[in-house]
């Protein structure tokens, strides 16, 4: 596999003009990729921002509960044999899941999956906006906050990055990557255009500008970076994107997210230092017609469980250095609405899939669907801020120890979901 160095340039570029760094930055990625092996392995964290609030008490639902089918006669779904296709699956007795999500049952089975019940965000606003900008930034009813927690994991890994140590396959930079630490976003590898941050709207190419730029500098500012940077090319590897093929019969969905995932599995394999990524899965904003078997929930839940499948069986090997951890910005209302859907609630739950996870388990406090302990009598509380998670993530995936400075401000203690 080849990448040339035209798509280098354009990484490069990427790297360059999203972060707003100079050639500094390009000689120290250069520098930093001069390693023995052309093909290096570093931890990989994929992470998968569910937009739009993931109904939790569909995707994981209480077994059998009273309560949650008389507050959801249309939505609620048994675990039951007789109600076949349209079954929840039983994981452990207690909690089931959604029929659609079923490609991920085999990795509980295998104790590689968790899951974290009645989580989130402290902070109780119903505004996807506020929410979103909340656990991107890692900062629950901050918005000064400048910087976004993935990008802050950047800083705090502790040695050189590539090109590609931070990649978003969004057309913009999303806000989880916003920082002092360079960060590419781009939706197509193969074009490699991305959005800038708060270019309003413009879509570059990353590549023409860094031409342009090369062209226009005196050749002393960029003359002493190049052999570096040409050397990393030959190092960074033999990627040909158009010919890139999944592996073990891995079958991605041809939706945003199967291409995202796929792009991510290539460049993993590529051994391009990739360590940060992060992906979308829209739509889940499930206002009316939520549906059971089908239905919009249904669509996204299948879609998300199929990319993640491909996308883990397309790593083979490269398995023992990734992990896959979903995120979404609150939950949904335990009753149902009047159009047949949920409406914005407030814990919802989060997967997570590695070999070292502490899997086959739902994690955190479930407190149940009394009246008495629902938020404000409405919805599934947090009971574990979503800090928790990610700070016991970067902690035990990534070695990240100062979750201080990783979550400004927060008192509290990493969740540890691994064995």
């Amino acid at each position: 596999m080849t990448l040339d160095r035209r798509l280098f340039l354009k990484a490069g570029g990427a790297a360059l003009f999203s972060a707003g760094l100079g050639p500094s930055f390009l000689q120290r990625a250069a520098l930093a990729m001069t390693e023995p092996e052309p093909f290096f392995r570093r931890k990989a964290l994929v992470t998968i921002f569910q937009r739009g609030a993931m109904d939790g008490l569909m995707a994981v639902p209480s077994l059998d509960d009273d309560r949650l089918r008389r507050l959801r006669p249309r939505l609620a779904q048994s675990a039951a044999k007789g109600a076949g296709e349209a079954a929840v699956l039983d994981l452990d007795g207690r909690f089931g899941l959604h029929p659609s999500l079923g490609p991920l049952l085999p990795y509980w089975q295998e104790g590689r999956l968790g899951i974290v019940h009645a989580m989130g965000s402290p902070d109780p606003t119903r505004s996807h906006f506020d929410a979103q900008d909340y656990m991107e930034t890692g900062t629950p009813g901050r918005k000064s906050t400048s910087s976004g927690w993935l990008n802050r994991v950047s800083g705090l890994l502790g040695h050189e990055a590539t090109p590609f140590r931070s990649l978003a396959l969004t057309p913009a930079l999303p806000r989880s990557l916003y920082g002092d630490e360079p960060a590419i976003a781009v939706t197509n590898l193969a074009d490699f255009q991305v959005q800038l941050p708060g270019a309003s709207g413009a879509t570059a190419v990353a590549g023409q500008g860094f031409e342009s730029l090369y062209e226009q500098t005196s050749q002393s500012l960029l003359r002493d970076t190049a052999t570096e940077t040409f050397e990393a090319v030959e190092i960074l590897g033999r990627v040909n994107l158009n010919a890139y093929r999944p592996a073990h019969g891995a079958r991605y969905p041809k939706s945003q997210l199967g291409r995202s995932l796929r792009q991510i599995a290539m460049l993993i394999k590529a051994g391009v230092g990739l360590e940060i990524a992060f992906a979308e899965s829209r739509g889940w904003d499930t206002h009316v017609n939520q549906g059971t078997v089908t239905g919009t929930f249904a669509n996204r839940a299948s879609d998300l469980a199929k990319s993640i499948q491909a996308f883990w069986t397309d790593l083979g090997s490269h398995r023992d250095d990734v992990l896959v951890m979903t995120m979404t910005e609150f939950g949904r209302t335990v009753r149902e609405n009047g159009s047949g859907g949920t409406d914005h609630g407030h814990g919802s739950c989060l997967f997570v899939l590695g070999q070292e996870v502490d899997g086959g388990k739902v994690h955190g406090h479930f407190p149940g669907l009394a009246e008495g302990d629902l938020f404000e009598g409405r919805d599934l509380p947090v009971t574990t801020d979503f800090r928790s998670i990610f700070a016991g993530v970067a902690s035990n995936h990534l070695g990240i120890r100062n979750d201080k400075n990783l979550f400004p401000g927060w008192k509290g203690k990493p969740l540890s979901l691994f064995s």
